[in-house]
């Protein structure tokens, strides 16, 4: 199990009953390298709201895959006596091909059929928003200079 989805059964964090675990979704890639900016993203929401219980999963090549990680998250909040009542996907897709608007739809009535207690909701796809075109657009536009 990649460590970015593993858990402890401590619970140190309150979270209010409103809020929903995340599932951060991506492709996938046979390089393990490839993951990192996921895994990146995961840590980041863990870091800004520590009690919300978040994973990363993926549609193919990499572990964990989507039905994977909703069993891990919820082994994560059983574990800590905390109830899972909704869980939002994420894609994170630059581009709105066949995953983003036939699989993931098919993939998401799927978890709902193996999880009926819980409700999934799936979150537009990142390209979608105009935050992060902005800020593509503002990376594109900076002079070409050593990054980290």
């Amino acid at each position: 199990m990649n460590k970015e989805n593993a858990f402890s059964c401590e619970d140190t964090h309150t979270r209010r009953p409103d809020d929903a675990a995340i599932i951060v979704l991506a492709h996938g890639s046979s390089d393990p390298q490839w993951r990192e900016p996921i895994d990146a993203v995961v840590r980041a929401i863990r870091q800004r709201q520590p009690g919300r219980l978040c994973v990363c999963a993926f549609i193919q090549h990499t572990a964990p895959l989507l039905g994977d990680a909703v069993v891990t998250l919820l082994a994560e909040a059983a574990c800590q006596k905390r109830e899972v009542a909704h869980i939002r996907i994420v894609p994170l897709f630059l581009g709105l091909g066949l995953h983003v608007r036939q699989d993931l739809p098919e993939l998401l009535a799927q978890m709902q059929t193996a999880h009926p207690g819980v409700v999934f909701s799936m979150q537009a796809a990142v390209s979608e928003d105009a935050r992060l075109i902005d800020t593509l657009a503002t990376i594109a536009l900076e002079p070409l200079v050593a990054r980290r």
